[in-house]
């Protein structure tokens, strides 16, 4: 773990993430938190930039168009282990999340996270534990996320989509005209 009280200055953070608004959101928001900020959009940038110069912190997203942001903080902990990494996904599972902790990554958050929360778990020491959220995603909220996750997966395929989750295919197009509950 990172002893900021031996080294207080630096503030050094790399986000990847292939959503370029938020990725851009989230830096200016990070560095008005007094980060220096190194951006990327795909795994290969963020493993070229964690070659270059190792950070202190990282914040990266889990599924990138090139692959798994996991590579990103498990090369991150190879070049500086007590660096600090957070694991962003719009799909959370236990899975993953145990997976992530397991590589490297000091916490696992769900999109769309909060500047504020994203600071406070790169800040976090001993036995820090998030804060409940205020507006959890609802049962029928994560069941939509997850088949639209497969959907995507599956090339938009709504057979292939429909055979995967067990589900009639009527059914799933039905699903699919839907808006998003809240």
């Amino acid at each position: 773990m990172l002893d900021i009280t031996s080294d207080p200055q630096d503030r050094t953070l790399l986000i990847v993430d292939d959503d370029r608004p938020f990725l851009q959101r989230l830096a200016r928001a990070m560095e008005t938190r007094g980060f220096t900020v190194t951006t990327a959009e795909t795994v290969a940038d963020g493993l070229a930039s964690v070659e270059g110069s190792a950070p202190a912190f990282a914040v990266v997203d889990m599924r990138l168009g090139d692959g798994n942001g996991l590579d990103v903080i498990s090369a991150l902990k190879r070049r500086r282990p007590e660096a600090r990494g957070i694991i962003l996904t719009g799909y959370g599972n236990i899975a993953t999340a145990v997976n992530a902790v397991k590589m490297g990554a000091v916490d696992y958050l769900a999109k769309p996270a909060d500047a504020d929360d994203i600071c406070a778990a790169l800040n976090a020491q001993g036995d820090y534990k998030p804060q409940l959220p205020e507006n959890p995603m609802s049962a029928d909220r994560v069941r939509w996320e997850h088949i639209q996750r497969v959907y995507e997966l599956c090339g938009r395929n709504v057979s292939e989509t429909a055979r995967r989750l067990s589900m009639h295919r009527r059914t799933l197009q039905r699903i699919l005209a839907k808006r998003a509950p809240r």
